[in-house]
């Protein structure tokens, strides 16, 4: 079993900001899989599939960022899942847009987020893809920042950062971990 957690904020106005890109990877995941993330439940958006009899959960939460852990909580409590099987997809200010890391444990550096996930499951021991989008320059502030959309400039960064965390999504659901993180983190 494999859960793969895109962070974001629920509702229109949030759809196309830097802090849902962790949203707009696993709706590129789901579009590229013809699959449909539109179960609700756990305080989120989920679907189950699988892939090479492997079972696939994806959850969009539906709390705002700062409250994620509850329904990655609720969602990992239903279905058994283990927190090895869990990696989380979500925007780094510490990356240039463009760039994708992936981590298989860590602090929250920042992001409330990840800190809530961590509180809600007691442990820093999960996967991660961090997606990069960049700090702000003065005088923006970090939350007018990462609630702001991409400019037109960074689209195409943007766009195939996205297409690679897919790729490593996918990989992962057939490859070790650190099979993905040695091709992926070296690009």
């Amino acid at each position: 079993m494999k859960c793969i957690v895109g962070l974001g904020n629920p509702g229109k106005k949030y759809d196309k900001t830097r802090h849902n890109i962790g949203f707009m990877v696993l709706d590129e995941l789901a579009a590229q899989n013809h699959w449909s993330v539109s179960q609700t439940k756990f305080r989120g958006l989920y679907t189950t599939e699988h892939v090479d009899g492997e079972k696939i959960l994806l959850l969009k939460p539906q709390t705002y960022m700062n409250l994620s852990g509850e329904s990655v909580r609720a969602f990992m409590d239903y279905y058994d899942i283990e927190v090895d099987d869990l990696l989380v997809v979500y925007d780094d200010l510490d990356l240039p847009p463009g760039k994708i890391r992936l981590r298989k444990k860590g602090g929250h550096g920042g992001h409330n987020g990840i800190r809530n996930i961590i509180d809600q499951l007691g442990t820093k021991e999960f996967k991660r893809l961090r997606m990069g989008i960049g700090r702000p320059a003065a005088p923006v502030t970090v939350v007018d920042y990462v609630l702001g959309e991409f400019p037109k400039s960074e689209q195409q960064d943007v766009t195939d950062s996205i297409d690679q965390a897919v790729k490593a999504c996918e990989a992962w659901m057939g490859q070790s971990f650190d099979e993905v993180m040695n091709d992926f983190n070296a690009k």
